[in-house]
């Protein structure tokens, strides 16, 4: 290619709005980055964490010691824990107030697991609006800086006796530029966006799932206790 139309010649020689807008998508794809890699790192540590629970919770180990082991974990536990925490202790603090009725007991608990799960919900939803954002917003905002920079192009013509495509092509090739970063920035957002949200579906399911077989097992246990008091 000829040196003239070498992409940093382009961006170089290109008008103050089409470099601003240049600039900014080129923002915009580092921030989208690294929301990425942030979002990425932090939906493996969930499902491993998450896993890890569940595993604990079928091992057979009583309620009160994973009640317990929770309580110690609080800050570095993940979802699945916290939702568990949330439901034991509003289940035991309704046992405190000496409340007998099973209905009363395993409502309150899946009340406050309902609450912990929609808290959890929207932590792993985090930067994900400013993904979609990104994908759809950044080509637009390119073609922007395109439209301006042919304009910008063809208005520098007007006063040339002759016009080859000699002296177009620089103009419009600098317009171009701009969107080609929009889609820089739009194409890794859109497909990002797309994996997250199927994979926080996935986290939602297990989360939802857990939260009826726990909600079993306290009935099971509401009953068993019913029987053996009469």
């Amino acid at each position: 290619m000829n040196q003239d139309l070498s992409i940093l010649h382009l961006v170089l020689n290109a008008s103050i709005v089409v470099q601003a807008v240049m600039l900014l998508l080129v923002v915009v794809s580092i921030t989208s980055w690294a929301a990425i890699f942030r979002k990425l790192f932090a939906l493996k540590r969930v499902k491993s964490l998450n896993d890890e629970f569940e595993r604990e919770f079928w091992s057979g180990t009583s309620l009160n010691d994973l009640s317990a082991a929770a309580a110690q974990n609080a800050k570095t536990s993940g979802p699945m824990e916290r939702i568990f925490a949330s439901g034991m202790r509003e289940y035991q603090k309704l046992r405190e107030r000496r409340i007998t009725d099973a209905g009363a007991l395993l409502d309150g608990a899946r009340r406050a697991m309902r609450a912990s799960y929609q808290r959890e919900l929207d932590a792993v939803e985090t930067n994900l609006s400013f993904l979609a954002s990104v994908g759809s917003v950044s080509p637009y905002v390119g073609l922007f800086g395109t439209v301006w920079g042919i304009m910008h192009a063809f208005t520098g013509l007007a006063n040339l006796q002759q016009v080859t495509l000699a002296t177009v092509a620089p103009g419009i090739a600098e317009a171009l530029v701009a969107t080609a970063i929009g889609l820089f920035a739009a194409i890794p957002a859109v497909v990002a966006y797309n994996r997250f949200a199927h994979d926080i579906d996935r986290v939602a399911i297990q989360l939802e799932t857990f939260i009826e077989e726990f909600s079993n097992i306290l009935q099971r246990n509401l009953g068993a206790a019913s029987a053996s008091g009469h």
